[in-house]
């Protein structure tokens, strides 16, 4: 067969042949690929010369490119634009990842060379980045099992792979429970409150369907305007109950998926020699250990908390001004009624500021930025393939005209894809044998789609996301290094998060949006009082979010914090974790857990509270662009060097060296307006 994910790819950078690549292509590379690397892998372990940093540690870098290739192709296509087929071939090819995994991380005789190096390190005259390829490998070893005896290495490759199994069905079930729930509405009084572009975009759904009237479902271009402009209360809980208790309970609950996973984690960090998994993960964090993320959460929380507890009562209290009967608002009333004080307070609503967002001139306004700030060009590629319709490809050249990355933009909800906004690669950056690779960043979102009669129009919020997932597309981009496993995002997951973080603050600033802010239908630039407003609101129900965040956070390090499993149910578990920190009435049988992606499928476990610590890192950080100029050259260069290192060089001194000093927490709290500056 000639399969497309083998043969050299004759495009230009060469960019993956999305155009030839089928189904059917897949299990035979991954088959061929790992064959390729494990015979790679062989060859470090059967040299006869003594084991040195580059037929050893260098020559591990480099195995597997092929298998890398595949995988990066296949998995970000699985979230993006998945199929049952697809699914299925996930669930085939994962023991042969796994056990490929395991057989080079539990392989004794590797092992053994690696540590001969290790333990001479201080002798073999390594510069910095050769020294922490070094650590990162013989850690990386050691915290996967290599000191392990042959019985408990067996043991930990199966935990491996069953927790791999279940957390690709985890995923299976949240997509499929998504995407088995719709509102189709035929009487037009149940539209009552929605604007008109909620309505034609679900008309438009709705046809596309082949269904009559409006269809809405739980993405979240349908489900937030709806939850928030709605006046059917009816309809808006069972939209919030819906969305609330996805994967939990029928043929698609998750419930005991999450339990299996924990326990596996559990048994596996003991297995390693640690108390529980959070302990595990967080020891090579910036963080270093689940004392200090807890202390961290608090310390964010208690502040907090009482300011959360007086804004929902405002909130209620202005409900009932304007006719709510009940005693206390439930959360499908929120987002409504949050709405409501929004434009009451500020004069404000979204339906005013989207004509002024329209996607293709926030796209051209986000590569702007990157322009004023780094110097970087973004060209539109016509000829380059794309794994679906959507999706737009863009070569970015440096400001001295060479080449630094493709950029692949997949806008769009569709029922393949997962929910939620993503950054992503097909390709790291690495040099090899004297040759720089340059990487293929990707960034997937959820927006609205252009209709018949309107361009696809995004909230303010959706900017923000906008700019958050292009800050860690610039991570991946700007990044120069040697080994590909240290470049770009591959970094710790409380510092990943700094470079989107930090982005989000221009989308606040009225010197950035009044460059490009223009009304769709008039090109009128939008009026400085609608952007006071927006920076006037930025804090607008700051506290409520802020524990919304943390709640997430605590809830991650309660799963992480086990030292055995429950016998209770995930639900009780989670009722009883979150209980003290609740700002609005729980709902008994509406549970975050079971479709928790980020804890359960995406790499987040014992790790989520990172979105927090970084957003402490870019409040403090973006305050020197505040104070010299947010489009100030000499800051922009010296975040570029952060953003260029990857993970090359220790996070927390990366930091200090751009900013001065250690983040506070005070810092994310003032920008806030938690407490007072």
């Amino acid at each position: 067969m000639n399969n497309p994910l083998l043969t050299a790819s004759t495009l230009a950078y060469g960019a993956p042949q999305f155009d030839k690549i089928e189904n059917q292509h897949y299990i035979p590379a991954f088959k061929q690929a790992i064959e390729e690397a494990k015979s790679e892998v062989d060859a470090i372990i059967n040299n006869t010369d003594d084991p040195t940093f580059e037929n050893t540690i260098e020559a591990l870098e480099y195995a597997g490119s092929t298998l890398n290739r595949v995988s990066h192709i296949f998995y970000n296509l699985l979230e993006a634009n998945t199929n049952e087929e697809m699914q299925n071939i996930a669930e085939q090819i994962t023991p042969l990842t796994t056990e490929f995994s395991m057989y080079v991380s539990l392989n004794e005789s590797l092992f053994q060379r690696i540590k001969k190096i290790y333990d001479q390190k201080n002798l073999l005259n390594l510069n910095a980045e050769e020294t922490r390829l070094l650590e990162k490998t013989y850690d990386g070893f050691a915290r996967n099992g290599a000191n392990l005896s042959p019985e408990k290495k067996e043991i930990y490759s199966k935990y491996i792979e069953e927790i791999s199994l279940l957390s690709l069905q985890f995923s299976k079930n949240v997509l499929a429970a998504t995407n088995a729930f719709s509102l189709n509405i035929t009487d037009e009084s149940d539209l009552t409150g929605l604007p008109d572009y909620v309505k034609e975009q679900a008309a438009d759904a709705a046809k596309h369907k082949e269904l009559k009237g409006w269809h809405f479902d739980l993405t979240a271009p349908s489900y937030i305007p709806f939850m928030k402009f709605s006046n059917k209360r009816n309809l808006r809980e069972k939209m919030y109950r819906a969305y609330n208790t996805r994967a939990f309970d029928g043929e698609l609950d998750n419930s005991q998926i999450i339990k299996r996973i924990a326990e596996l984690r559990i048994l596996t960090a003991k297995l390693l020699g640690y108390t529980n998994f959070a302990e595990y993960q967080t020891e090579r964090r910036m963080v270093k250990n689940p004392d200090a993320v807890n202390e961290f959460l608090n310390k964010l929380l208690v502040p907090a908390l009482p300011k959360a507890k007086q804004e929902v009562a405002e909130l209620n209290a202005f409900a009932k001004d304007n006719g709510f009967e009940e005693e206390n608002l439930m959360p499908w009333d929120f987002s409504f009624y949050a709405e409501k004080l929004r434009v009451e307070r500020y004069d404000l609503s979204d339906e005013q500021l989207k004509p002024y967002f329209q996607l293709e001139h926030c796209i051209k306004a986000i590569f702007d930025l990157a322009n004023k700030l780094y110097g970087l060009t973004f060209y539109e590629l016509n000829d380059i393939p794309v794994y679906h319709k959507d999706v737009k490809v863009y070569d970015i050249k440096d400001k001295d005209g060479s080449h630094l990355s493709l950029f692949y933009a997949d806008f769009f909800p569709r029922e393949s894809k997962r929910g939620g906004a993503w950054m992503t690669e097909f390709k790291g950056q690495r040099i090899y044998n004297d040759i720089e690779e340059r990487p293929f960043i990707s960034i997937v979102t959820n927006f609205t789609k252009p209709t018949a009669d309107t361009p696809s129009l995004i909230t303010h919020d959706e900017f923000t996301t906008l700019l958050h997932e292009f800050g860690h597309a610039l991570h991946g981009i700007m990044t120069k290094g040697k080994y590909e496993s240290m470049t770009g995002t591959s970094v710790d997951h409380d510092f990943v998060e700094l470079p989107s973080q930090i982005m989000e603050n221009w989308c606040y600033e009225p010197e950035y949006l009044n460059t490009f802010a223009k009304h769709y239908q008039t090109g009128e630039t939008i009026p400085n009082e609608l952007i006071e407003k927006i920076v006037e609101s930025k804090n607008y129900l700051s506290a409520y979010y802020h524990i919304r965040q943390l709640q997430f956070g605590i809830l991650d390090m309660a799963w992480h914090s086990l030292t055995e499993i429950f016998d209770e149910s995930p639900l009780t578990f989670e009722k009883n974790t979150l209980s003290a920190t609740n700002v609005l009435p729980s709902i008994p049988e509406c549970i975050i857990s079971t479709a928790f992606s980020h804890i359960f499928a995406g790499g987040y476990c014992a790790g989520y509270y990172s979105y927090k610590w970084a957003e402490v890192l870019a409040a403090d950080g973006f305050s020197l662009f505040k104070e010299k100029g947010i489009f100030n050259k000499e800051t922009a260069d010296s975040f570029r060097e952060l953003l260029t290192k990857g993970d090359s060089i220790d996070p927390a001194i990366l930091y200090r060296n751009f900013r001065g000093h250690d983040p506070e927490p005070e810092a994310l709290l003032k920008q806030l307006n938690i407490v007072e500056d």
